[in-house]
């Protein structure tokens, strides 16, 4: 069965609204190129990649999902079935689990999905901030700030939405197989 993404549809829609944005003032843009060197394109791409917000939830979501998949391999070798429909063969809940190399490509692809939402995310934050640095040049140190603010913000939440229920599915899973001797 082929698993949806709506991922992809979430990045064009954003390379659109940051195109939109660039285009619809590209006039500021310009003027205020000599003041922080470089070109747009270029201080935008370097900002997000040198941003770790942009890879912790990537980084994260992967990292709980393979101490998850791999605490929950015990049950499978003794039985049990897997609920969660994207690592099942039928891709429906409570079903026969995927094989454990299966398993691990669809951890990749989900922390690739994870790592693409904050790509976009911090694209269309960086162009909003050049924008608005083009706009309110006296004050650079606040839109700067902000700017973090978001980001980190997003990034923190991103990762809790994404992360944080396969780390306490893996210290669960750990737990039960203790209790039951499945080690």
């Amino acid at each position: 069965m082929e698993r949806w993404h709506p991922l992809p549809r979430i990045f064009a829609a954003g390379l659109a609204a940051a195109a939109l944005v660039v285009c619809a003032d590209a006039r500021a843009f310009a003027q205020d190129r000599s003041d922080r060197g470089g070109s747009l394109v270029g201080r935008i791409a370097k900002g997000v990649l040198l941003d770790p917000t942009t890879y912790t939830p990537a980084v994260l979501s992967y990292e709980g999902m393979r101490l998850d998949w791999n605490t929950s391999q015990v049950f499978f070798q003794h039985g049990f079935i897997e609920q969660n429909a994207r690592f099942t063969m039928s891709g429906l809940p409570n079903d026969q689990p995927l094989g454990y190399h299966a398993g691990n490509r669809e951890i990749l692809s989900i922390a690739l999905d994870n790592l693409q939402t904050s790509l976009v995310n911090n694209v269309g934050d960086r162009i909003f901030e050049e924008w608005l640095l083009a706009k309110y040049p006296n004050h650079p140190k606040v839109v700067k700030t902000f700017g973090w603010i978001e980001r980190i913000g997003f990034a923190s939440y991103l990762s809790y939405l994404r992360a944080g229920p396969h780390f306490t599915q893996w210290q669960q899973n750990q737990r039960i197989a203790g209790e039951m001797g499945l080690r």
